[in-house]
């Protein structure tokens, strides 16, 4: 290995491994720092990573970037990981890994460099994209393969050669964040009977100290958003506003117990304000827009593009193919969507749609209703043909017994009843 590009945060960690790197491997190190927004730019991060002993640091702006190509195909799909994770940090891990093979091949470095554990979920990912995208590439884990230091000896080390830190109150959580979400772990939060305590969030307020309720209206286009309140934003605005307003009325937090791709069960604390409203908006409008049919097979969709982009899959054909297939069903999801912000809900209260496939002449029960209800005799006839043909063949089913089903044990001897006749008497 002689030269390695470092995905850089500028925190401690990354820092100490810009100098460990170059006196374990005898490297030149050029890092690379990507801003998905949510806090993640570190100020200075050039001017430490030069102290560190970079050759060279790389700062890019990936914000729009970030939401435009990585966040809409998933929330297009209305894809949480297990139903709940918005899949922040796992949308943006792929980002990152394509850059950091680009600065590579622009370096003409033959290795790239993160600082994941190995214990958790992001080494895969960096990894898996990595090889993926070049195999010839080497990928080094510095905390994974001897670096492992601790905190204080991190510091040490970092003054020890006149490397410029960061230096911060040790948070007794692990925190990742972007645009899309604040992820936070351990401390004690590894306990899930516990209750996260209030210094976990910094994002949503309290919901029991939210303001009075609010109302916003997400227009989408193509299954994208592209409008709060009926004013067009460009992706990076129109996040970062849901995510003021819904963060200040409590909206976004979740706690939720996930199985790591490394077979660990793990209880983590998300923050996803603008992430709950738009999937809530979207959900809404898409109900609107697509098929019975549509709607059943995206669910399984979702599901399945979820689980790739947590496992680090982003570059498989799978994954390429199901963002197809959702790109192409979302041509007609488009309309506006109004979400009641009220004290940690986002609450749907109203949806509508110029390519509705609700229709309120068949879906009313007033006098201009204009479906035809003696049309649903001859459906329920072919409908339940075949239940009939079975149950007349094999009996129906009721309770089971032994080794087959049958109706012998009556639910109605079994049950408090009371009968009433016309004289007014009431047998129980």
């Amino acid at each position: 290995m002689k030269k390695v590009v470092l995905a850089y945060s500028g925190g401690l960690d990354t820092s100490v491994a810009v100098a460990w790197l170059r006196e374990q491997f005898g490297a030149e190190v050029v890092t690379l720092t990507v801003d998905v927004g949510g806090g993640s730019l570190r100020t200075g991060v050039e001017a430490r990573a030069m102290s560190a002993g970079a050759s060279r640091a790389y700062v890019v702006d990936a914000r729009e970037r970030f939401l435009t190509d990585f966040v809409w195909p998933h929330l297009q799909a209305n894809a949480l990981y297990q139903g709940a994770y918005p899949l922040a940090t796992a949308l943006a891990r792929p980002l990152i890994a394509q850059l950091l093979c680009e600065v590579a091949a622009r370096e003409g470095a033959d290795a790239v460099a993160h600082g994941c554990t190995g214990k958790g979920n992001d080494q895969v990912r960096f990894d898996v994209a990595v090889h993926a995208l070049n195999p010839s590439l080497e990928v080094v884990a510095p905390m994974r393969v001897g670096m492992g230091l601790s905190r204080e000896q991190e510091i040490d080390y970092a003054n020890e050669r006149g490397i410029e830190i960061p230096i911060t109150k040790a948070s007794p959580y692990s925190i990742d964040a972007n645009l899309w979400g604040r992820s936070i772990e351990t401390g004690v939060l590894e306990d899930p009977w516990v209750a996260p305590p209030a210094d976990v969030y910094e994002w949503t307020v309290a919901p029991g100290a939210a303001p009075e309720p609010v109302e916003i209206a997400i227009g989408f286009e193509g299954g994208v958003p592209v409008s709060l309140d009926g004013e067009r934003l460009p992706a990076l605005g129109l996040v970062e506003r849901v995510h003021q307003l819904a963060g200040a009325h409590g909206v976004g937090r979740i706690d939720h117990v996930e199985d790591r791709l490394v077979g660990i069960k793990s209880r983590e604390i998300y923050e996803a304000p603008a992430a709950t409203v738009l999937h809530a908006a979207h959900r809404a409008v898409e109900g609107l827009a697509l098929s019975k049919d549509t709607l059943r097979f995206n669910r399984l969709v979702a599901d399945e593009l979820a689980r790739l982009t947590y496992d680090g899959l982003w570059f498989s054909a799978l994954h390429r193919d199901l963002r197809g297939y959702v790109a192409s069903s979302q041509r007609v999801v488009s309309g506006d969507a109004r979400i009641r912000l009220d004290h940690g809900n986002a609450v749907l209260v109203g949806r509508r749609s110029p390519l509705s496939l609700y229709d309120r002449s068949l879906a009313t029960y007033d006098a201009d209703d204009a479906f035809d209800h003696a049309s649903a005799v001859g459906f329920i006839e072919i409908f339940g043909l075949p239940l009939r043909v079975e149950a007349a063949r094999h009996g129906a089913v009721g309770k089971f017994h032994g080794a087959a089903w049958s109706w012998t044990e009556p639910l109605l001897d079994a049950l408090p009843t009371t009968v009433a006749d016309p004289a007014g008497a009431v047998a129980g």
